[in-house]
């Protein structure tokens, strides 16, 4: 049959992994598009800093509120409604944060879009790594990173297109409204692509819907290999047994402990510090204040490179080597920055390279991988409610580093300030070596049972 050819299948399931991954594109628009319009925010609505503070935060606070529902709601009603569900809370808020006449009515709206981002922040890749077949799941839950990526790159350059339409009252009055109107436009893609992508067979079979189940493993994986796989997801189902207790229980308390090890560690090593403070940084090495796009510009596309560079190895060299490699890379660089700051040598070249080199070892290893690692170490039965355990950890180490690193820069420096990120790297480089096996090549039902070993 025609479906069954290799080149058909993996056409099928790229597609269907690329429309899962605009909902990385959106959490990656989402979290950058205030950007560009606090500034406008803040005169219009006379803000303090705090309410500032508070107004270009608070989506954060709605993405821990949805990564805590999504998994209860992705095991009760299915992967596939749950993402269309994030779909339409981006739409919402790209109309509400477009049109307030209040900071009330602004921060309701950004929370909701918050919502959105928490949920496609983790059913995006689970879905993806319930779909994907064992040989290539890395590289295609790696699209996720790369639309996250391509989406912060796309808003930026949306941004200042719609910035130089006008002068500065007309940013006051309209252009800020525009760039985050700008949102409905994906969100409506995203929301009509998901009606053409099939529900993940993994929750299909764990509802004991295994005719439907077995036809999309079908599609995806051909007929010959379909058997095989669906009786190894169904006897898993037969060892699943119990409440979500048993994944603290010997042997499967080790996934979780990984998966909200890598989770919170992945933002407590200093990228956000980095990606947020380094149009600061690039001024001290004689960049003028006018050239805070180039700047990202460059941040944007070393980080777009290296996710690509984690895209074609990932699955040929493993998730471990990988982030064995990547965070020694930035042990290294952070170190570096450490000491252009105590050494005061932040006016020349160096201070720069370490920065990118920061960036370049991030987007190849702990950029993507632990979406990759969280989406595949837990048992089906449970994957949704382990993974919100994993992913909430994400977002409590987002508004830790958001809120601690101007307080580290101002109270002991920039030295130190990196040099704690440097320890907290060399933790997770010690912890990845120790505690984290490598899952390339082995189906979700292997991984399982490998952590039970």
């Amino acid at each position: 049959m025609a479906n069954n050819k290799p080149n058909t299948l993996s056409k099928y399931v790229i597609i269907i992994s690329v429309i899962a991954a605009i909902g990385g594109l959106l959490f990656g628009y989402d979290t950058a598009v205030i950007a560009g319009a606090i500034g406008s925010i803040q005169t219009i609505f006379d803000l303090s800093p705090a309410l500032t503070g508070w107004a270009a935060s608070s989506a954060i606070w709605g993405c821990m509120i949805g990564v805590i529902f999504a998994g209860f709601l992705s095991d009760k009603f299915g992967r596939k409604k749950v993402l269309i569900l994030s779909a339409i809370l981006f739409f919402i808020s790209a109309v509400g944060s477009s049109i307030p006449n209040n900071l009330t009515q602004f921060v309701l709206a950004r929370l909701i879009g918050g919502v959105g981002v928490g949920i496609a922040s983790m059913l995006s890749p689970m879905y993806i790594s319930e779909i994907a077949p064992a040989k290539i799941r890395g590289t295609l839950v790696t699209l996720y990173q790369l639309a996250i990526v391509i989406g912060i790159n796309l808003v930026y350059y949306i941004n200042l297109q719609i910035a130089s339409s006008g002068d500065a009252q007309w940013n006051l009055d309209i252009g800020w409204r525009i760039m985050l109107g700008s949102e409905v436009i994906p969100a409506l893609l995203f929301f009509i692509l998901l009606f053409f992508i099939p529900e993940s067979p993994r929750w299909l079979a764990s509802k004991g819907k295994i005719d439907s189940a077995k036809a999309i493993i079908e599609k995806i994986n051909g007929q010959n290999k379909s058997a095989e796989l669906l009786n190894e997801i169904q006897d898993s189902f037969k060892e699943e047994k119990g409440s979500i207790l048993v994944l603290f229980n010997s042997g499967l308390r080790m996934a979780i402990v990984v998966g909200m090890f890598l989770a919170f560690f992945s933002q407590i090593t200093g990228i956000n510090a980095i990606i947020y403070y380094a149009p600061e940084i690039f001024k001290n090495i004689g960049f003028g204040a006018d050239s805070a796009m180039f700047q990202t510009v460059i941040i944007g596309t070393v980080n777009t490179i290296f996710t690509f560079v984690a895209i074609a190895f990932i699955d040929k060299y493993g998730r471990r080597t990988l982030l064995l490699w990547g965070i020694s890379g930035m042990i290294i660089c952070l170190g570096g920055v450490g000491l252009m700051f105590h050494f005061e040598l932040i006016s020349g070249p160096w201070l720069l390279l370490f920065i990118l080199g920061f960036i370049a070892s991030f987007a190849m290893s702990l950029g993507p991988i632990p979406w990759v690692l969280i989406s595949e170490i837990f048992p089906t039965k449970f994957r949704g409610v382990a993974m919100s355990i994993s992913i909430l950890m994400v977002w409590i180490g987002v508004v830790l580093i958001t809120q601690l690193t101007p307080i580290l820069l101002e109270s002991v420096g920039g030295a130190f300030t990196f040099w704690i990120f440097m320890f907290n790297a060399i933790i997770l480089i010690i912890f990845t070596y120790n505690m984290i096996p490598e899952t390339k090549g082995k189906t979700l039902e292997e991984i399982a049972k490998m952590w039970k070993k």
